[in-house]
């Protein structure tokens, strides 16, 4: 070996060209072998388990036959002792082939392979390149001045560090476009290539043309890669650097060669998980220069990091179009439907309030529909972008409230295994929405009021300050100025929750809205389930807007979904419309009065009974069969038996 240099590589040889690279580090025992626990691992059924061994020993590096089935050979000769290599030594094992070099600008170079169909001589092809393969550590200096480096390892670093440049624009690149632009200005500085071009795989086997670049400013024109060269580099998926064989007068060169006037070009594939997404291509026009074998290594290498980039780009445009779509599918739900003068003027304040970050308290009703004023708020304002979350302040108990509004350490309490980030933190640069916010403790209250007036917060349990940006939005159904009077709700924190008060009216205030949100329901449900009901009948609008809708909206919305499952018409009728018989605003009744007694017997209950089912379901033996829990059959018998007649 040359003194100074302590490192080598074996190379895989394959017949058109050579293959995986193996560095060599003195110090280390590298095993070849079909086993994983090899150092070099060979996929080759040929190969023992263990077949040789590589090591350095006295400033040189030998070659050992680990008692192997098939035994190991070295330039065609059976291996019987230690051999010390040499550069371009050929090691032989089993099917596998590899050449041992000093520098990888030994590498022999391969034979051409001409095509007469296109005039090209491929001179090489390559499936992976050096610069995935760990780096040797450079020799110590064994005097006051540092070894020179040899030119190989010169090229090799001065690559490297342009490859990790470009790694990094590359990884802050906003689009494609930008991507391919990175890529081509990077080849251009490493190559002598005059043009080059990234096309990308679209359907079937056609190419589309990203992006093109000249080293002569003035040049604007470009030719595609000929056809067999793409169909070669796609099939194979090895890069290929190829020459123009024009001198030689027995093959032909394609039109296309000509008009090129390429003297040689390089064709590699843009790979990401075995599936090819492109072709960078690079030819030189000036007979004066010509592509070689670091060129190609290059190229190959900068194509591994554009797959995996182009990747990530296509994943991230993929996810944003999906999140977009589904913030607008969110944002159709969350429409306040209607069109009465009370609606209006709900969507005019919340037109006003939506782009400031004031605190906004919306009253009304359970079910009128405060959270849906909560969202349009949300997705009109500029934090649309940003996390919606909600949550009922009268589901959970003081401790667990807290833990779900500020977060919790491990080991805070008992239960708490693990840390939980709170709703404050999970809504920052976004908007919370506390619901039921009358049912909130004095405790928690307190805190909320810091948080609202700026202050950081610490989650249960620990003390690292926690600072948010996020706008608070709360409802309740219960007149808090009671609350305030009873000491159940602190003044300041009901002051700074109503900077903006939204009134929600019930829905039998705005009967003008029920045949919009009725056929608004219906059309989800229809889409959900499948069915086919075109809409509602004249009766069923009117049985609807002449009840006092107890529990407004959300009422409304269960009772379509309901006819919607149980409806066997193409309308929904106003015997498909079961409503409630509580009173608007009242109380549920714990208990009834007990019914004056009246002696009758079980059998004219029953008739009774089913006769009254019946004239509520305007005589739908299915409807009413299933109210009173009996088969369709049953009924008919019973029908029969009692002499019921519409």
């Amino acid at each position: 070996m040359a003194a100074g240099i302590t490192t080598a590589y074996l190379v895989v040889r394959r017949d058109d060209g050579f293959g995986d690279v193996f560095a060599l580090v003195p110090g280390q025992r590298f095993t070849l072998g079909r086993a994983n626990t090899n150092r070099i691992v060979l996929k080759d059924e040929q190969c023992s388990r263990e077949h040789a061994e590589v090591y350095f020993a006295d400033g040189r590096w030998c070659l050992r036959d680990l008692n192997s089935l098939n035994g190991t050979r070295i330039n065609s000769e059976t291996l019987d002792s230690e051999w010390e290599l040499a550069p371009n030594d050929e090691i032989n094992l089993g099917h596998t082939r590899l050449v041992f070099v000093e520098q990888m600008g030994q590498l022999p170079d391969m034979p051409a392979q001409a095509t007469e169909a296109d005039g090209l001589a491929i001179k090489k092809r390559q499936r992976h390149t050096r610069f995935l393969t760990p780096i040797p550590p450079l020799p110590a200096a064994t005097s006051a001045e540092q070894t020179p480096l040899p030119n190989a390892t010169s090229n090799l670093n001065r690559h490297l560090s342009l490859l990790y440049r470009l790694a990094l624009d590359m990884g802050t690149a906003a689009d494609q476009e930008e991507l391919v632009g990175v890529v081509l200005d990077g080849l251009l500085e490493a190559t002598p290539a005059d043009v080059g071009a990234i096309l990308a795989v679209k359907e079937g086997p056609e190419l589309e043309l990203l992006a093109h670049r000249h080293r002569d400013p003035k040049a604007q024109s470009y030719n595609r890669v000929s056809e067999y060269v793409s169909r070669e580099v796609m099939q194979s998926k090895e890069a290929v650097l190829a020459e123009n064989v024009a001198e030689d007068r027995h093959l032909r060169i394609r039109d296309s060669l000509a008009d090129i006037g390429a003297t040689s070009l390089i064709c590699a594939p843009v790979i990401f998980r075995q599936q090819v997404l492109g072709l960078i291509h690079l030819y030189c026009t000036d007979p004066t220069k010509t592509l070689d074998a670091d060129a190609l290594e290059f190229a190959m290498a900068l194509a591994g990091h554009l797959g995996a980039a182009m990747h990530q780009l296509t994943r991230q445009e993929s996810l944003t179009a999906e999140n977009r779509s589904l913030r607008d599918q969110l944002r159709v739900e969350s429409e306040l439907v209607g069109n009465s003068d009370a609606l209006r003027s709900i969507e005019s304040q919340v037109a006003r309030v939506a782009d400031t970050n004031a605190t906004v308290l919306i009253r009304g009703e359970s079910g009128s529909g405060k959270e849906l004023v909560a969202r349009a708020i949300h997705f009109s304002s500029p934090r649309k972008d940003g996390p919606f979350i909600c949550l009922n302040c009268a589901a959970l108990s003081e401790t667990l409230l807290e833990s779900e509004l500020f977060g919790h350490e491990k080991g805070a309490f008992t239960g708490a295994t693990d840390k939980k980030v709170g709703k404050f933190e999970s809504a920052d640069h976004g908007t919370i929405f506390l619901d039921e916010i009358g049912e909130m403790s004095i405790g928690t209250q307190a805190k909320l009021l810091r948080v609202l007036e700026g202050h950081p917060f610490e989650r249960v349990g620990g003390s690292t300050p926690i600072k948010v940006d996020v706008r608070v939005v709360s409802a309740t159904n219960q007149p808090l100025e009671q609350a305030l009077q009873d000491g159940h709700f602190r003044r300041d924190l009901f002051f700074r929750l109503q900077v903006v008060e939204i009134r929600v009216p019930p829905l039998r205030e705005r009967r003008s809205d029920i045949p919009l949100l009725a056929d608004h329901f219906l059309k989800r449900f229809v889409r959900e389930t499948g069915r086919r009901i075109r809409g509602f009948t004249p009766a069923a609008i009117k049985k609807m807007e002449e009840y006092h809708w107890p529990g407004n909206v959300r009422e409304l919305r269960n009772m379509v979904e309901r006819a919607v499952a149980l409806g066997t018409g193409p309308t929904l009728d106003a015997a498909d419309i079961w409503l409630s018989s509580l009173e608007a605003g009242g109380p549920v009744p714990l208990m009834r009065e007990a019914p004056v007694y009246n002696p009758v017997s079980l059998e004219e209950i029953e008739k009774e009974h089913i006769l009254q089912t019946l004239g509520h379901t305007d005589w739908n033996k299915s409807q009413a069969a299933t109210i009173l829990n009996i088969e369709r059959s049953t009924l008919d018998r019973k029908i029969k038996s009692y002499e019921l007649k519409r």
